[in-house]
């Protein structure tokens, strides 16, 4: 476990920028109640202190309240923050936070930037406009976390490659998090009897509508239910297991690639070489030589 309050501001090469994201500050802290924030300011650059009444840095940041309680506010949307919520910061948007003088609070926090984090902005993905994360205490994001800081205090060679994919694996998580905890225990349950019935026929051509009737709901509720819950449409994920199942096929047996597709229910073995090719980069023909 990384040690308590602490925070480090960090260099990189041009070589961790061509690695589309760098890690560029860490920390952690305990605030008790009635303690000023933040504590320690002589630790911070300059552009970095006034974060409890409005800031702008040039970065992104994830900071993780692990106890107590205080406010957030990112553009002009302000949130409570409570245990386990999960504080976005955007390049060039105001934002300020701050706990309640009465718990104060415990954070752990990251910074990155690069051209990941930004294909993400505009991929839709991580964006200003959903800044705040209410996903719950988990210890995995705090294992996260605590890898992160092991590898920014070692500082050995890589570690900014290291600490780069740490980060990555941080974003999915808190994203992943926040998906699932969006969904009712019903979508979660259609979704779930879903992907069965897709698994059980995809050696079949079973259609989304006949599903979607199995289901018992209409089309436009399934669709939005699945990609909510999976980020892919049911189509999507449902030729993913065939290509999947292909693979199997074509490493298991010397079975053509005309007869594998027919056998996952492709008409056209043409239009299947193609799709297979589009998703795995490697034609059936090809694959495991």
């Amino acid at each position: 476990m990384a040690r308590k309050n602490f925070s480090s501001y960090l260099t990189w090469s041009d070589d961790d920028e061509k690695r589309q994201l760098v890690c560029t500050d860490v920390g952690m802290v305990e605030v008790a109640p009635g303690s000023p924030y933040p504590p320690s300011t002589e630790r911070h650059p300059s552009a970095y202190k006034s974060v409890a009444t409005g800031r702008v840095v040039n970065e992104y940041q994830l900071v993780y309240v692990t106890r107590g309680r205080g406010f957030f506010r990112s553009g002009d949307t302000e949130y409570k923050v409570t245990e386990g919520s999960v504080l976005a910061v955007f390049p060039g948007v105001s934002h300020a936070y701050r706990p309640d003088p009465a718990t104060g609070w415990d954070e752990y926090w990251v910074g990155f930037k690069g051209t990941y984090a930004d294909s993400l902005r505009t991929a839709g993905f991580h964006v200003p406009e959903r800044p705040f994360f209410p996903v719950g205490a988990h210890q995995s994001i705090i294992s996260i976390f605590s890898d992160i800081f092991s590898a920014v205090a070692a500082q050995e060679p890589y570690y900014q490659f290291r600490a780069g994919a740490l980060v990555m694996l941080l974003l999915s998580e808190v994203i992943g998090r926040e998906r699932k905890a969006e969904q009712s225990g019903e979508s979660a349950t259609l979704v779930e009897r879903a992907k069965f019935l897709m698994q059980e026929n995809v050696a079949g051509a079973i259609s989304m509508e006949t599903i979607g009737e199995r289901l018992g709901i209409g089309m436009e509720r399934f669709y939005e239910a699945f990609k909510a819950y999976t980020g892919m449409t049911p189509y999507q994920y449902f030729i993913q297991l065939k290509i999947n199942k292909a693979k199997d096929l074509l490493d298991a047996e010397e079975a053509s690639v005309k007869a594998v597709a027919f056998t996952l229910g492709f008409d056209d073995p043409y239009y299947f070489s193609r799709l297979f090719k589009k998703k795995t980069g490697v034609a059936p023909s090809d694959w495991g030589r």
